[in-house]
């Protein structure tokens, strides 16, 4: 078999009125997230992660967030279009997993909806997702409440 590992980060700052949108789930928070597109840092890192494991770049080379079509998109299409240039080079999905960084808004209420919600646009079993969040204890950025970052990393795999 041929596998391919990949990993993807992303980080955008809080602003303005909420709510956030994490793995296409809409959470209320007091304050959104500032991006050219709908800022689902998740997505965008999961998205980073199948692209690099394809050897494809990444989600700015893709979207660029100065190009007016990508203004306020939704993140799931873009992940969606990821997804099958992934299944177009002959790649499966054996696993994903990632985690959210923030101090706000609490993650675990959601995360089962968010599990569910990435395996529908990637058209895999929930359980090939995992889904994990964490504080920083305070800590920099996101410990001060300044924003959220996520990371990710999928394990693809191809018959030889």
């Amino acid at each position: 078999m041929n596998i391919r590992i990949g990993q993807g980060f992303d980080v955008h700052k809080f602003g303005g009125e909420g709510p956030v949108t994490l793995g296409n789930i809409v959470i209320p928070c007091d304050q959104g997230l500032l991006a050219h597109s709908d800022g689902d840092v998740l997505l965008h890192a999961i998205a980073d992660a199948l692209l690099g494991a394809i050897g494809a770049g990444d989600i700015g080379v893709w979207f660029p967030d100065n190009d007016p079509a990508y203004a306020g998109a939704d993140s799931g299409v873009l992940l969606q279009q990821v997804w099958r240039e992934v299944t177009q080079r002959g790649f499966g999905l054996i696993n994903l997993d990632a985690t959210i960084i923030c101090q706000k808004p609490k993650i675990n209420p959601h995360r089962q909806a968010i599990q569910q919600r990435i395996a529908e646009l990637l058209d895999v079993a929930a359980t090939q997702i995992n889904i994990k969040a964490t504080t920083t204890e305070e800590l920099g950025f996101t410990g001060r409440k300044e924003g959220i970052a996520a990371m990710a990393v999928v394990l693809l795999g191809a018959a030889s």
